[in-house]
C-alpha cells in the first residue's frame, strides 16, 4: 500500500529534499507541498493525505495551530512536526494538538522515511534527541504562557509578531482593525509585556514565528 504525504514548510529547498528522499522509497507518494499553515488546512481536506509533515514555523498560521486544527478536521491523518527546535516546550505542544510525531530538522533527512511508515502504522515517532519529552504527559509538564490563549489570540500574537498592522491583520482573520486592536491589548495583559518588542521577543521564543 502507497503511503500518502503531503509536505507543509514554507522552504522550498527543504520541501525538494524531504520529496525526494520519500519518492525514492517507493512506498511512499508525496500528493502534494503547501508553503503556509492556512494553505495546509485548505488543501490537506482535499487531498486526503496518510500522513502530513508540518514545519513549525511558516507565515500567517503556524504548524502547531495547523496541526490543531487538522486534528479535529482530518483525524485519519496522522501529522509528524518537522522543526529546528528542540525544546520540551515545543514538543509537549506538538503532541497536545495532536501531533504523532516530531522530528528534528537537523536529523529529518535520516530518519522521515522511518518516521513516517511508523506514524502511518499507528505509532508514535520521536527524534532521539527529544525522545524523553515523549515520556512525559503534557498536561503534567508545566504550562507554556501560550496555552492561556485562545486559537484567535495565538493567530493575532503570531501575525503581529510578523509585523502587519492592525488593517492587514483585520483583511487576514476577517475582525474589525479595531477588534484587532482589542486582541492586541488582551495578548500584551495576558503574557504580562509592556510593548510590541517584547510581545515580538516572547512569539519567537516561543516557536510562534521564526527570527526575522
Amino acid at each position: 500500500m502507497t503511503i500518502r504525504v503531503v509536505i507543509a514548510d514554507d522552504h522550498v529547498l527543504l520541501r525538494d529534499g524531504l520529496k525526494a528522499l520519500l519518492q525514492a522509497t517507493g512506498d511512499i507518494e508525496v500528493v502534494g507541498e503547501v508553503g503556509n499553515g492556512h494553505e495546509a488546512l485548505r488543501r490537506v481536506p482535499e487531498l486526503k493525505p496518510d500522513v502530513v509533515l508540518m514545519d513549525i514555523a511558516m507565515p500567517e498560521l503556524n504548524g502547531i495551530e495547523a496541526t490543531r486544527a487538522l486534528a479535529e478536521k482530518c483525524p485519519g491523518t496522522r501529522i509528524i512536526i518537522v522543526s529546528m527546535h528542540a525544546g520540551s516546550e515545543h514538543v509537549y505542544r506538538a503532541l497536545a494538538a495532536g501531533a504523532a510525531g516530531y522530528l528534528l530538522k537537523e536529523s529529518a533527512g535520516a530518519e522521515v522515511v522511518t518516521a513516517v511508515r511508523a506514524v502511518h502504522a499507528g505509532n508514535r515517532y520521536l527524534s532521539r534527541a527529544v525522545a524523553e519529552f515523549g515520556r512525559v504527559d503534557p498536561a503534567r509538564a508545566g504550562a507554556s504562557p501560550l496555552e492561556r490563549l485562545s486559537t484567535r489570540e495565538r493567530q493575532v500574537l503570531q501575525l503581529v509578531a510578523e509585523g502587519k498592522s492592525s488593517a492587514e491583520i483585520a483583511r487576514l482573520v476577517h475582525l474589525s482593525p479595531k477588534t484587532v486592536e482589542t486582541y492586541r491589548s488582551r495578548l500584551m495583559k495576558k503574557l504580562g509585556v509592556s510593548d510590541i518588542p517584547a510581545l515580538v521577543r516572547l512569539a519567537i521564543l516561543h516557536g510562534i514565528t521564526p527570527p526575522g
